[in-house]
């Protein structure tokens, strides 16, 4: 699918503000806001846009108690359809957050949320593990998330002040 540049840059800017306000955002392209409108329908009905996100630093709130895990997973792909079959089975489960294709030991890198590790656990041994496709697991917990989506978490200023020592 080509896009031309206007297009392109809008996609730009809304990729790292998707809340950016539509009279801005005309201005930033010199499109009119009319304009504008039209070109974000066209880019949502293309499903280059498929979802505005908000990125949230959940470990900075208390009565959240959730827990993510990346899991790798070796499967046998199906004749016909490759790994997409298994990966389509694999992320209509309510748990699955993301499914990729990967490169290297293992084929596909699912992310999962749960609300603990027990729930997470059952999730692989229950669902994941007994799907026909699938070969082995391994699963990673994130304990700590240091940047996300080109977000930093808990990045704090500098210390600028001169070091005085006697």
């Amino acid at each position: 699918m080509h896009l031309n540049e206007e297009e392109l840059e809008v996609l730009r800017i809304i990729e790292n503000n998707s809340r950016i306000d539509l009279k801005d955002l005309a201005k930033m392209t010199d499109l009119a806001e009319a304009d504008m409108e039209i070109t974000l329908k066209k880019l949502e009905d293309m499903r280059v846009i498929v979802r505005y996100l908000t990125v949230i630093n959940w470990a900075k709130v208390d009565e959240y108690h959730g827990v993510t895990a990346m899991i790798d997973v070796k499967v046998t792909p199906k004749r016909g359809v490759g790994f997409d079959d298994v990966a389509k089975r694999i992320y209509k489960f309510k748990e699955v957050q993301s499914v990729y294709l990967m490169s290297g030991a293992y084929d596909l890198s699912v992310i999962v949320e749960g609300r603990s590790m027990n729930e997470v656990a059952s999730f692989v041994s229950e669902k994941l593990s007994t799907l026909d496709s699938v070969i082995s697991t391994t699963t990673h917990f994130i304990m700590k998330k240091y940047k996300h989506d080109g977000t930093i978490f808990d990045q704090t200023e500098e210390d600028k002040r001169i070091v005085v020592s006697p």
